[in-house]
C-alpha cells in the first residue's frame, strides 16, 4: 500500500486498503444474488481490521458518576469516539448491513442470469424481441451493458408479489444511496484544502473561468440558471471540468478576500484615508463575486447529483493526513457505489420484466391491422427504455479516487433527462 518507495500517509493507505478491497469484493456485482461467503467472509473480516483504527480516535467528554458507597457524585472526564465518528460510522455499519441483507433475500427467486452470448445465439423470435429495440437493432441497454449477465423470467413475467419487493428494494436502496452521498459530502466538506492544490491555482479568476463565464458572473444582473442553461452541460466531462474550473475560482476570490482582509485590519490603525476606502470595496468585490460563483457551483450540483468528485475532492483525499476523515469518505464511498450497483441490477431486471409481459400481452392479439386500402400494415409496438440505463440515469457512482483507481466506477449518465433538457432548451 505504500504507493512508492517514500510510502503514503497513514490515512490514505487506509483510503486505498478500502477502495481495493472494495473492488475485489463488490467489483463483479452483475447478478441479484448473495455474495460468495468466502467474499462476505473477507469483507466483514478486513473491514474489521481497517476499521479497528477509529477505535483510538477519541475525545474526552464531561461525566457525572457516583461515589463507590453512594455518598455522593463527581465529574469525570472519559473518552467517547469523536464527534463525526460517532455519529457516521455507526450509521455506514448499518448501511452495509442493510445491503448485503437485501442481497442475501435475492436467494429464492423466480428469475435467473444466463450469459449474454447464451441468450442471443439460442433465443427465438419473442426473447429478441426483448434483446432488441423496436426498429429491430440491439437495444441502448444492450451496447451498453453487453458484459453483463442477462437476466431471465418466467413466460408471463414475474409474479406480482416478487415485483413489489423488487420495486420496495429499489426505494429502500435508493435512500441508502442518498445517505451515504450525503455523509460522503460532508466529510469532503470538513477536510482540509490543501495547500498544494492552493498553490496550483491561477493568479485571477477571470484567467480561470474564462471571458463568458467571468461576464456572467459580474453582470450587474445575476442569474445562474440561465449561465447554465447557456453552458454546454452535454457530457459528464464538460460538466465536471466546468465544475472544476468554478470551485477553483471561488477559492482564488476567497484567498484574496482573506488576504485583504489581513491587511484591511492591519490599516485600520493607520491614519490611510481614501486606500482603506479602496481597499474596503475591493474586498467586498472579491466575497460578493465567491459567492456567486458557489451559488453556480450548488445549482450545478443540483443538476447533476451525481456529477463525480471535482479535482478539489481528489486532491483533499490524496494528502489528508485525519485518518477518522478518510475512513468515513472512502467507507461512505465505496456503499455508494454498491447501492448504486444494486439499484441498477434490480431496474435492469424490471425491464426485462416490462419487456417480457408486454410481450405477453400481445402475443393473443393479431400483429396486423387492414388499412384503408386492404393491405396488411403492421401495428407499431414499443417498449420505453430502461430508465436506469446509463443513458437515463440520475446517478452515477463516485467510486473514484486520486490514484489509479479514480476511473474504476465511471458509469456515464450521458443521456441525463437533465442534460436532454439542456439540450432542449439551447437549441
Amino acid at each position: 500500500m505504500s504507493g512508492g518507495g517514500k510510502g503514503v500517509s497513514t490515512a490514505l493507505a487506509i483510503s486505498n486498503a478500502i477502495t481495493n478491497l472494495s473492488a475485489t469484493v463488490f467489483g463483479e456485482l452483475w447478478k441479484l444474488q448473495p455474495l460468495a461467503p468466502e467474499k462476505k467472509l473477507m469483507w466483514h473480516r478486513e473491514m474489521e481490521w481497517l476499521l479497528c483504527v477509529s477505535d483510538s480516535i477519541v475525545e474526552l467528554i464531561p461525566s457525572v458518576q457516583e461515589f463507590p458507597g453512594g455518598e455522593g457524585t463527581f465529574e469525570v472526564m472519559v473518552t467517547r469516539p469523536r464527534s463525526d465518528l460517532y455519529i457516521n460510522l455507526p450509521a455506514l455499519k448499518k448501511v452495509d448491513a442493510m445491503l448485503l441483507s437485501m442481497l442475501d433475500d435475492f436467494s429464492d427467486s423466480e428469475f435467473y442470469y444466463v450469459d449474454r452470448g447464451v441468450i442471443v445465439s439460442g433465443a427465438d423470435d419473442g426473447e429478441r424481441h426483448s434483446l432488441s429495440s423496436p426498429s429491430g437493432r440491439p437495444s441502448i441497454r444492450q451496447e451498453e451493458k453487453w458484459w453483463l449477465p442477462f437476466p431471465r423470467v418466467p413466460p408471463n413475467g414475474l409474479s406480482e408479489s416478487v415485483t413489489n419487493r423488487l420495486q420496495q428494494c429499489k426505494e429502500w436502496t435508493n435512500q441508502i444511496l442518498k445517505a451515504a452521498m450525503a455523509i460522503n459530502s460532508s466529510v469532503l466538506a470538513e477536510m482540509e484544502i490543501p495547500d498544494v492544490y492552493l498553490d496550483s491555482l491561477p493568479k485571477s479568476g477571470k484567467a480561470c473561468l474564462g471571458e463568458t463565464i467571468y461576464r456572467s458572473i459580474t453582470a450587474d444582473q445575476f442569474s445562474p440558471e440561465c449561465l447554465l442553461d447557456y453552458l454546454d452541460l452535454s457530457s459528464e466531462y464538460t460538466s465536471l471540468e466546468i465544475a472544476n474550473r468554478i470551485e477553483a475560482a471561488i477559492h482564488i476570490w476567497r484567498q484574496k478576500y482573506l488576504k485583504r482582509h489581513t491587511n484591511h485590519t492591519k490599516a485600520g490603525r493607520s491614519s490611510w484615508g481614501g486606500k482603506v476606502k479602496g481597499l474596503v470595496g475591493y474586498m467586498e468585490k472579491n466575497k460578493l463575486l465567491a459567492q456567486r460563483a458557489e451559488t453556480i457551483l450548488q445549482n450545478l450540483r443540483l443538476r447533476f447529483p451525481g456529477l463525480p468528485q471535482t479535482a478539489l475532492d481528489m486532491a483533499k483525499i490524496q494528502y489528508n493526513k485525519d485518518v477518522g476523515q478518510s475512513i468515513l469518505e472512502s467507507y461512505s464511498r465505496v456503499m455508494e457505489s454498491l447501492a448504486f450497483n444494486i439499484m441498477a441490477r434490480i431496474d435492469d431486471l424490471l425491464y426485462i420484466d416490462d419487456a417480457t409481459k408486454f410481450r405477453a400481452a400481445a402475443e393473443p392479439i393479431s400483429l396486423f391491422k387492414q388499412d384503408g386500402y386492404g393491405d396488411a400494415c403492421p401495428l407499431r409496438r414499443q417498449i420505453l427504455p430502461s430508465p436506469f440505463s446509463i443513458q437515463n440515469t440520475s446517478y452515477v457512482s463516485q467510486f473514484t479516487a486520486p490514484a489509479s483507481y479514480s476511473s474504476a466506477m465511471k458509469e456515464n449518465r450521458d443521456g441525463n433527462p437533465l442534460d436532454r433538457n439542456l439540450q432542449d432548451q439551447c437549441s
